[in-house]
């Protein structure tokens, strides 16, 4: 069975698509949600012990403990929604196995908790909010942007003056929380994308795997996609993006025939580009060992089809030129 899947190809790139498409949605839900997911409940226990010792010092105090009662009541209401079966995470198998993270779900859970923090730094006391302004300013001078910094020295300015020092603690909190938030959420954005492009480039793939006999060059360019940036990371490079990584291997699947197509363009012998090797090993013969290589190299090098491409086109735009010019007007 396995040698028949293996021999007519279509079965294999199949296979091949749908397992990459699995690998894609847990490592999208999974991989990349999880960290950020494990952050969040990290913070949500420290604002409920956080929660707790002020539960614990409002109830000694005697004026406007019922207002700030009911405003930790109304945070921990909050923080408690967060355990909730399908507010932020559901499994893929109820037991054990892959989280899978709505991303969607996650940055407004984040945006919530943000609230909740700064909602805490309203009620606690003078001397957790001194250490807090200590921490904030030691975190803003390290700080490489200069709004963040100029917060920094405006907190500075203000030590000692504890009505003062709270509003800006709060003030810059937010600050800091916003700009968390709207980077989060960009990058969760740019996922989705990537995420989009990558199904529709596996479509596109098993379209014309089944429309055109190219089937086992398409995997080996697929192949050349996943190996560029896995040499990349191997030889100590600057690790690419997630976007980079999923979307490598199906740009190299689309790659791989249209790279045979431009070679046996250029190949032909009415432009002769590239001689009469290309012209018999490319888009008319894609299983010769040649064509196999060629399609492996499209894959592994997106460059390498894009100045293809240029030199193509720059054949096609003087010939075009050419056939518009008038010719020189005839003598009598």
């Amino acid at each position: 069975m396995w040698e028949r899947v293996v021999q007519d190809g279509r079965g294999a790139l199949w296979l091949v698509c749908a397992c990459y498409l699995v690998v894609v949605y847990i490592t999208s839900r999974g991989l990349i949600g999880a960290p950020r997911y494990r952050l969040f409940q990290a913070r949500v226990h420290d604002c409920r012990a956080r929660a707790a010792v002020l539960a614990a010092t409002i109830s000694t105090e005697s004026v406007d403990s019922a207002g700030k009662s009911a405003v930790l009541k109304a945070i921990n209401e909050r923080l408690d929604g967060f355990g909730v079966g399908g507010q932020v995470v559901w499994r893929l198998l109820p037991q054990r196995a892959v989280i899978a993270i709505p991303l969607s779900k996650l940055a407004a859970a984040w945006r919530a908790l943000h609230h909740s923090e700064t909602q805490l730094l309203r009620l606690e006391g003078p001397e957790e909010i001194t250490l807090r302004s200590l921490a904030l300013r030691l975190r803003l001078a390290s700080d490489p942007d200069p709004v963040n910094n100029s917060l920094g020295t405006q907190l500075a300015a203000h030590a000692g003056d504890a009505p003062a020092e709270r509003a800006l603690l709060i003030a810059a909190t937010e600050d800091l929380h916003r700009q968390e938030d709207e980077d989060f959420e960009r990058e969760y954005e740019h996922q989705r994308i990537a995420l989009w492009l990558a199904l529709t480039g596996i479509a596109a793939v098993l379209l014309l795997g089944i429309a055109l006999d190219h089937r086992l060059s398409m995997l080996l360019g697929g192949l050349g996609g996943f190996l560029s940036p896995l040499i990349g990371v191997m030889r100590s490079q600057r690790p690419t993006s997630w976007g980079v990584l999923v979307l490598a291997p199906v740009g190299g699947a689309l790659a791989a025939p249209g790279g045979l197509l431009l070679v046996r363009m250029l190949a032909d012998p009415e432009l002769n580009l590239l001689g009469q090797v290309f012209l018999h090993n490319s888009w008319g013969a894609p299983a010769q060992p040649i064509s196999l290589a060629v399609a492996l190299l499209f894959g592994f090098s997106g460059t390498l089809f894009s100045r293809l491409a240029l030199a193509a086109t720059g054949q096609l735009v003087p010939t075009a030129g050419r056939a518009t010019r008038p010719g020189p007007p005839s003598r009598p």
